[in-house]
């Protein structure tokens, strides 16, 4: 079997270091906020596979469709040797670009689960001789320290996670992932691009409900870790269109007025009826809004794709 390394960056207490701090900030904050990284508990992260089957959630199948038809080109333009996936979770998608890099050396998958970390890199390790994989058990959003690998080297960002994060941390995260690459390393990143508010907001709103038992799955996620009683039946799931900073919004919106106890933090909240919580913003793009926001980070857009139906970009961009 090919060499596999992996390397946890994160101490041993981190994600409830920072559950406590997301959790004290956001709710005690006006209007009240949590981040989407706390959906993604084991069951959580099954609510999302469902979602991305959904007739409604076009993204996951566009961001594929251009995978599949661009990966040659991808690979050509970037000529990697070393494959950096930042929020690699299965590798799935990630697979086809590894598929069209015969010179690949080496694959580092990026996630804060080393459960999905093991199990993704013994899979791709099983099919393919000759790659070696080094995982990090990282938070991509903090500083990441890469290891030494053959250049070019290229970074991945898929699933349009880039929009999950506001304009002042997309700015942040950029020059950071910038301040690691070498002249001539290349961003890989999927975005989903701005289009009519009827498609953007049922991709957010199922009709089967399966995104808004995602949404208040964060919910349980805070009663389980911190000793919290909110009420998650007493939370109704909404999805806004916001066209002045065209992104989508999940909140939930309090029925009647509550008092939440989170135990774990000795932390009293107060709902008025209708008080909405928010739970994710999904920021949708143009290309020139990228190609602005890469540039002010460093970065030039060399080549932009989308799917068939112009609903998803991926764009390379190089290190100068």
């Amino acid at each position: 079997m090919s060499p596999f390394l992996l390397t946890r960056t994160l101490p041993a207490d981190a994600t409830d270091a920072a559950l406590r701090a997301d959790v004290l900030s956001g709710l005690t904050a006006q209007p009240k906020t949590l981040p989407p990284k706390w959906f993604y508990d084991a069951h959580g992260s099954d609510l999302f596979e469902e979602i991305t089957r959904l007739d409604e959630y076009y993204p996951t199948r566009a961001e594929r469709e251009i995978l599949i038809a661009r990966a040659g080109e991808i690979a050509a333009a970037s000529g990697a040797k070393t494959l950096i996936e930042l929020g690699s979770g299965s590798s799935e998608k990630t697979r086809h670009l590894l598929d069209a890099l015969p010179e690949l050396h080496t694959y580092v998958p990026v996630d804060v689960s080393e459960s999905a970390l093991k199990g993704a890199s013994e899979a791709l390790l099983a099919e393919r001789d000759g790659l070696s994989v080094h995982a990090l058990v990282a938070d991509f959003t903090h500083v990441l320290e890469l290891p030494d690998s053959p250049g070019p080297r290229l970074v991945v960002f898929l699933g349009g996670t880039l929009g999950n994060l506001l304009p002042d941390e997309r700015a942040a995260f950029l020059k950071s992932v910038r301040a690691r690459l070498a002249p001539g390393d290349g961003l890989l990143l999927g975005t989903d691009l701005v289009k009519d508010e009827a498609t953007l907001v049922t991709a957010y709103d199922d009709a089967a409900g399966v995104t808004a038992a995602f949404n208040k799955n964060v919910l349980t996620v805070v009663n389980r870790e911190l000793g919290a009683d909110f009420p998650a039946g007493e939370f109704d799931h909404v999805a806004l269109w916001d066209p002045d900073n065209e992104w989508i919004e999940m909140r939930l919106r309090a029925r009647r007025a509550l008092t939440v106890k989170i135990r774990e933090l000795d932390l009293v909240v107060q709902f008025e009826e209708g008080e909405e919580l928010r739970t994710e913003v999904s920021a949708k793009f143009r290309e020139e809004k990228v190609r602005q926001e890469l540039a002010t980070a460093g970065l030039r857009l060399d080549q932009w794709w989308t799917d068939a139906a112009g609903r998803f970009a991926l764009s390379l961009a190089t290190a100068d």
